[in-house]
This record gives C-alpha cells, structure tokens and sequence, in this order.
C-alpha cells in the first residue's frame, strides 16, 4: 500500500558520519528496498572498516524509523567531501568561504533566488515543518541572528535560542565548547553559532553530528555573511566575474572582509583595493591566498581614487572590541576613512556602497537615499541567503 513518507539515513562525508532526511513521493515494497540500496551505496560505495545499523518501521505519522536491521561494512572510506551528488546537493556544515567553489555558489544562489519568491508569495510555507534549530550566539549579533531565525521561521520551522551565551549559558560555568555541542544537539536539527574565538566553528562541526552553521568566528570567517554579499554584487552589479572591489576599514580583524576576500577569489578578471589604516592593514595569509589564486590586488591610501575605479566599495566599521586594552590605537583608526557625499560623487553611475552593518559614522547617512546605497537591501538578501542555506542543509537539492 503506497503512503508519502519521509525517512532519515545516515550518508557519509568526508570523515563525519551524519544523519539526513531524504523524501519519498510514495511508500512501498519496491520503495522500501530501492531506499536500502541507495544507502548501502552512499556509505558502501568503497569497501570499508565502517559498519552501520540502520533500522525501519513506518509510524503513523508518515516517518520511516528502526525495525529491520541493515549492515554495511567496508575497509576504506574517501576523505572528500561530494557536493553534487547526481542531481542532489548535498552541503555538510558552512564553516569557512573558501568550502565553496563557483559550482556549489552558483547552485545556492539559484536556491536563494527561489527563497525570494517563497518569501513573497508564500507566507505560510511549511518546507521546513518538524525542523528546530538552535542559535548559540557567543557574541552581540543583531542581524546574523534575527535572519537566522526569520529563515527558519518563514519556512515553518522552529527556534531555540541563546541570544548571549558566553554570559548566560553553561559556558559561564565553564563547560566546554564541545560538551555544549553535544549537548544542543541532542535537541535540535542544526545549530547556528556565533563565536568569540577564530576556529571555533570548525571544532563544533568536529563534534557534532548535525550540521553547524558559522555565524563568525572572532576575527576569523563570516561565511554566511560572503555569501549574501557575493549574492548581493551578483544582483547589483549582474556579474562575480571581471569586477573591481574596494574593501575599505577594518580589514585586519573584520571575518567579512576576509570571507569576502575568499569568495571573490573563486572568480575571474576580479582586482581587489584594501584601503585601510595602518593599525587594521589586510594580514598576509589573505594576500597571499589572492595571489595563489591569481587575483590581482592593491593597497592604496586614497580611498576617493579607489572609489572611482571600483565596481563596489564594501565599507566596514572599525571593531573596537578586537583592540582590547589598546583605545588608543582604536583611535588612531577610526574616522580615517568616511564614505560620505564626497566619495558618492565620484563613484560611477552602476557602483554601489556595500556594509555589513552596524554602521557607526563611517557611512553619513545623508546618502542613504542615493540609489547606490546598498547595505539596506544586502541585509535583506542575508534572509534569502540562510533560508538558502537551512533548506539545503536539511532537505538537500
């Protein structure tokens, strides 16, 4: 007898063992059994010291869950994660930008580009029904965590969140990182995480074996944030490939700069000008990864004579939280570079002005209306992005 059912698997990538959803249109024996196969193959494919159980029984509610055991074993497992897997997208964790090449950005923008759409004509949507996720957020966020829960919500999922958790969580009792992970996972579907430290995404995706979802690292990556504003350029501009960029503040500590930085490296013909203060310069590992990668960059202290070159200036604020004791060098920095009325007036016609907010005085908001101004409708496109993202993450292709 035919049903609709969903039923969960376990699919292997890279070195992680972890669980997804995969959907049927219709339930029954020859279903059943085509199902089994394709999971015997997806972990199975090489032979392989692994060995996995994986039970069935079909509830009323439509779920497919543990009855009859399956044992695949096998001697070798490859280390490589498959984004494209036939016609199926598969994405494991969003940890860093450069996890992505122009494939899987291409793809995710599509999706993206449909979110725009659900989100417009279908308020209801119940894509993501059954879902939770949960936001640990280590760090102040507005936006990152607002969108984050918008996109699931709009896609009829459910939140659990921490909006400070270094203060109000067990981390203040001094449970580790990782006993935390292994603890949300076990009531939740996907974590979102913003954290204080670089490289704490990557050892929470280590841990945990549901997807994690980098919100910002301390001054490492904003993955989540590259991808929108990658979308964002592809939008304004109508093209990656053969662009000129101006980064301009905070390019030491800012992760989104140096995401950015990542993304725009997986494109053609692209030349990149960081305009900074001394204090907050590009750090080497960045203009050494552009150089690899054969994208022209420069360093420049006219930030007038960038902007009228540039395709996109991407303005930043100066972090004061990254100087620590040192207010005087926070000082020395910020104010520096302003993108006023002045710089507008040079900027070319098709430019536009990207921030990822929160501004303080380094945009005037005198030119806000100026249609160039774009920062307001790049936020906007961090929605699109994520609901993108989580919908991927749990549903696939």
């Amino acid at each position: 007898m035919a049903s609709s059912a969903a039923f969960s698997t376990y699919a292997l990538h890279g070195s992680k063992l972890a669980s997804r959803t995969m959907w049927a249109n219709t339930f029954n024996e020859h279903t059943y059994s085509c199902s089994i196969l394709q999971l015997k193959q997806s972990i199975c494919g090489k032979p392989s010291s692994l060995s996995v159980e994986i039970p069935f029984e079909l509830q009323p509610n439509g779920r497919l869950v543990s009855k009859n055991r399956v044992i695949c074993s096998a001697f070798e497992v490859e280390n490589t994660p498959s984004v494209m897997v036939g016609n199926k997208f598969q994405l494991e964790d969003v940890i860093e930008a450069q996890q992505f090449d122009r494939e899987t950005l291409n793809a995710i923008f599509e999706v993206a580009r449909e979110m725009e759409l659900v989100e417009k004509n279908t308020p209801g949507s119940q894509l993501l029904k059954g879902y939770l996720m949960a936001t640990l957020f280590y760090e102040p966020s507005t936006r990152t965590r607002l969108s984050f829960e918008s996109a699931m919500k709009r896609l009829g999922g459910e939140v659990l969140t921490t909006e400070n958790a270094r203060e109000f969580s067990s981390a203040a009792k001094g449970e580790t990182l990782e006993d935390t992970i292994r603890t949300v996972e076990g009531y939740s579907d996907i974590i979102v995480m913003r954290h204080f430290e670089s490289g704490a995404a990557r050892r929470a995706a280590t841990t945990a074996s549901i997807p994690i979802i980098n919100a910002g690292d301390g001054p490492g990556q904003h993955p989540t944030q590259a991808l929108l504003d990658a979308y964002t350029i592809e939008r304004e501009i109508g093209k990656l490939d053969g662009i000129k960029v101006g980064l301009v503040g905070d390019l030491a500590y800012g992760r989104t700069v140096r995401s950015l930085a990542h993304l725009l490296a997986k494109y053609h013909d692209v030349k990149i000008y960081f305009v900074s203060p001394d204090v907050v310069r590009m750090k080497n590992d960045i203009k050494d990864y552009l150089t690899s990668m054969g994208i022209e960059w420069e360093e420049s202290a006219d930030l007038m004579d960038v902007a009228s070159k540039c395709d996109v200036i991407y303005q930043t604020r100066i972090q004061r939280e990254r100087f620590g004791e040192r207010i005087d060098l926070y000082e020395e920095a910020r104010g520096k570079y302003i993108v006023n009325q002045d710089v507008f007036n040079v900027l070319q016609k098709h430019a536009v002005v990207m921030h990822p907010l929160p501004r303080l005085d380094e945009i005037t908001v005198d030119v806000d209306k100026d249609p160039r101004a774009a920062y307001f409708r790049q936020a906007k496109n961090g929605l699109y992005i994520r609901m993108a993202l989580l919908k991927l993450l749990l549903l696939g292709w």
